[in-house]
């Protein structure tokens, strides 16, 4: 399933580069593209990775984060020749004037991979490492190969576009007022974060086994099965009513349980699986099977997280989230030399993970897949902080550059025209990350259906924050800041 995602996506990512940048273009793009999936999965297989479910979203993910950079170079070259110069001259400026957006972006994706891989364990550091791999990838082929493709077609005094008539015109002149419109998306964001608070308040979360300790055995029946038969089968066995969820289809069930947890030997382990057999067995839900039938056929996946574990997973995950956030406010701090863009970033990135999280705390036991607070989770809320200020991050890098082109205008007609001026780049970069996602989200298999559905809620919301918050909450701060020092001084 996991390749099946890997296949679908990486054909949408084409189809669409191809759709909305030219036959030329985009198939430079797409050129990139291919050779960027070649050298990652030649990295990671020269080093030994371990190529884990996580590991495959990883390189997804990875593919739609790889034709930012081609984005924002084309969005460049095309607004060099809308300018008056000439294709070859638009290419070379255009590929300048992107460097700056595309390392600051990339990099700030990169810490929160670091952190990632730092903190996180087992499958999650295989996601961190091919996030990592695919993004020192991607800046190579985007950056390197595609100049050199357009420098052999220039070369040759082949035409090069960079648009389709579909498509040359969508997002290029609007003129939305988002300073004026400010408190209308903040009243909307503090809705959001609300309505998350009080359902982590209210509901609470619905924590995996990482977090809570404990047993877990995935089962496959013959036939579909009850949730609430399960439990009730199981309760006396093992004293408690253990936590049963259906996993994929309903002949498939995951089983938790907390029995003799603190005890941590293989007896133990055994015993447990025993009793887990006896109980179905007795309820007649495997019929007339052998304990090692049931073990070999049945029996799909075995996890244990003793409650010490669980308790470092459970640190780990908060200081890697606050780590995260410390480091890339500190980098936009010594990029932007402001803190008011660190600030405006920093609160931007607590949005997306609180509305993140508050998506799982409301709609946990509503849907028909598994919304577990556990390690891919963080995972993902971690991706999301990483992906989102890569947004952010461009649209203050353009807004500096039109600060320092017209130091006449006003701050907030400057940030307007930046911010309308990247409309393209974000709807083309957020588009087909989502595609991606939605593509792991229907064919990437049931294991990871949380993770991903935790991406795809992140990712949106971020898109909307760096637009509609990141900077309004930047023009605030500095605002407010000059209204106290005139203060100040008057006093």
């Amino acid at each position: 399933s996991g390749f099946y995602s890997f296949a679908i996506a990486f054909l949408l990512v084409l189809g669409y580069m191809l759709f909305f940048y030219s036959r030329k273009a985009g198939g430079a793009a797409n050129v990139a593209l291919i050779v960027n999936v070649f050298f990652l999965i030649g990295v990671l297989a020269s080093i030994g990775a371990v190529l884990t479910l996580p590991g495959i979203a990883g390189i997804v993910l990875t593919m739609g984060m790889a034709v930012d950079a081609n984005v924002l170079i084309y969005e460049r070259i095309e607004e060099e020749v809308m300018a008056g110069k000439s294709v070859r001259m638009a290419v070379f400026d255009g590929f300048n004037a992107a460097y700056s957006a595309i390392i600051d972006g990339q990099v700030t994706t990169l810490l929160t991979g670091i952190v990632l891989y730092i903190f996180g364990s087992g499958p999650i550091r295989g996601f961190a490492t091919t996030l990592i791999i695919g993004i020192l990838t991607s800046l190579f082929t985007s950056i390197f190969i595609t100049r050199l493709i357009f420098e052999r077609q220039l070369a040759k005094n082949k035409e090069i576009t960079f648009t389709t008539k579909n498509t040359k015109n969508w997002l290029r002149h609007v003129k939305i007022p988002f300073i004026e419109k400010r408190k209308v998306f903040y009243t909307l964001s503090g809705i959001m974060i609300t309505a998350s608070i009080i359902s982590f308040a209210v509901r609470g979360f619905d924590k995996g086994i990482d977090f809570k300790g404990g047993r877990t055995f995935v089962v496959r029946f013959d036939k579909d099965v009850r949730v609430d038969d399960i439990k009730n089968a199981l309760a006396p066995i093992f004293n408690s009513t253990p936590d049963v969820k259906t996993y994929g289809n309903n002949n498939q069930v995951r089983i938790t349980t907390g029995y003799k947890i603190e005890e941590n030997t293989a007896d133990v382990d055994n015993e447990v699986e025993e009793l887990l057999y006896q109980g179905l067995k007795k309820a007649n839900y495997i019929g007339d099977v052998s304990a090692d039938t049931f073990s070999k056929v049945n029996l799909q996946s075995t996890q244990k997280v003793g409650p010490t574990i669980s308790d470092k997973l459970t640190r780990d995950a908060i200081l890697a989230v606050l780590f995260s956030l410390v480091l890339i406010f500190l980098y936009i701090l010594v990029r932007f030399d402001s803190w008011h863009y660190g600030l405006g970033g920093v609160i931007s990135l607590a949005h997306d993970a609180i509305i993140t999280m508050g998506a799982f705390s409301l709609l946990y036991g509503f849907l028909p897949f598994s919304l577990e607070i556990d390690q891919a989770f963080i995972a993902a809320v971690l991706t999301v902080i990483g992906y989102s200020i890569n947004d952010t991050v461009i649209i203050y890098d353009r807004i500096r550059e039109y600060r320092h082109l017209y130091p006449k205008r006003g701050l907030a007609e400057t940030m307007d025209h930046a911010m309308n001026s990247t409309l393209r780049r974000t709807f083309s970069t957020s588009l087909t990350v989502l595609i991606v996602l939605v593509a792991i989200f229907i064919f990437g298999g049931t294991s990871i259906k949380g993770f991903t559905f935790a991406l795809l809620i992140g990712i949106g919301v971020g898109t909307y924050s760096s637009v509609f918050n990141a900077a309004p909450i930047v023009y605030d701060t500095i605002v407010h800041s000059k209204r106290f020092k005139k203060d100040k001084l008057s006093a």
